[in-house]
């Protein structure tokens, strides 16, 4: 989510608050990763504002998840309505499918959201978005999942919901810069994590289309493609989620395709999720079941 200073047209903390508190988080299953929906034996949404016990929130949003030693984990943005910036909660579960809200685990004098969680060498590791710190900041569990601590910069840029991915024994990252108009996806790319990271020379790979530029969760591999899932912004911010396949991802070339099935998270015509969905985090459990996080409001 954006920094939440820029949500509204200087509104003061009470009304802000209330306008946002119908951001909440849900869990969709599915076949695939593009065919989810809200599974029968279980309520949406699964986490709201008012499950937060040790911080006023306002919203919840952006959730990402992690199995680890049985236990089903979800990082999200709880916006802070005292302290007007979003801070990092977690929940955990049994099954994927019930969540139990624990706490807020990270918190820093800037805007924290996007909690890209991976899992590296033995490690768990997080790329926030901090936007507002006009950096990309990667974070490393000190002891997962309840104490974070930052590692090092990895570009000093002022982008959103930096999303990164594995391919081909490199690393990319896709980055919302400048994210004001949520219209330029920009590509990284870098041999080692915490090496020096390039700007992909098709880079932006994508100008001027707030249909499209903006990560909208993981970049998942599915069936041996690469699913880019993206927000439609183009009516309003967190419309609805569209997914495109990277056809070709090479230090030198960039191609992706719309998904047939896209858009692949919309708006209910009522409930918690009427008025737009805007983030997806798809999990592929071992069962052959796709688990999904989302949010909506």
């Amino acid at each position: 989510m954006p920094s939440l200073s820029k949500r509204c047209d200087q509104p003061s903390k009470t009304s802000w608050a209330e306008a946002q508190h119908r951001w909440a988080i849900g869990i969709y299953t599915g076949s695939s990763p593009l065919c989810l929906s809200s599974p029968r034996d279980i309520q949406n949404p699964v986490l709201t504002y008012k499950d937060v016990t040790d911080a006023r929130a306002a919203f919840l949003a952006d959730p990402f998840i992690a199995f680890n030693a049985g236990l089903w984990h979800m990082f999200f943005e709880v916006a802070n309505a005292e302290s007007d910036k979003g801070e990092i909660g977690l929940a955990t579960s049994p099954d994927g499918l019930r969540w139990n809200y624990r706490q807020i685990v990270l918190t820093e004098p800037y805007h924290l959201s996007y909690p890209y969680i991976f899992h590296w060498e033995g490690d768990h590791y997080m790329i926030p978005e901090t936007l507002t710190a006009n950096a990309i900041r990667l974070y490393k569990a000190d002891s997962f999942p309840t104490r974070w601590s930052c590692v090092g910069t990895l570009l000093s840029v002022r982008g959103a919901d930096p999303s990164l991915l594995r391919f081909n024994d490199l690393w990319w990252l896709f980055v919302c810069a400048p994210a004001a108009r949520s219209d330029t996806l920009r590509l990284y790319y870098s041999q080692d994590l915490m090496g020096a990271w390039q700007e992909h020379p098709c880079s932006p790979i994508i100008e001027g289309d707030a249909r499209i530029a903006r990560p909208a969760g993981r970049v998942t591999l599915w069936d041996d493609r690469l699913i880019r899932f993206t927000q439609d912004c183009q009516t309003h911010y967190g419309a609805q989620v569209r997914a495109f396949e990277i056809t070709l991802l090479t230090p030198k070339s960039y191609s992706e395709k719309e998904a047939e099935v896209s858009p692949v998270l919309s708006a209910a015509t009522d409930g918690w999720n009427s008025l737009g969905m805007h983030h997806v985090d798809p999990y592929l459990t071992k069962d052959g079941v796709w688990t999904a996080c989302v949010d909506g409001r």
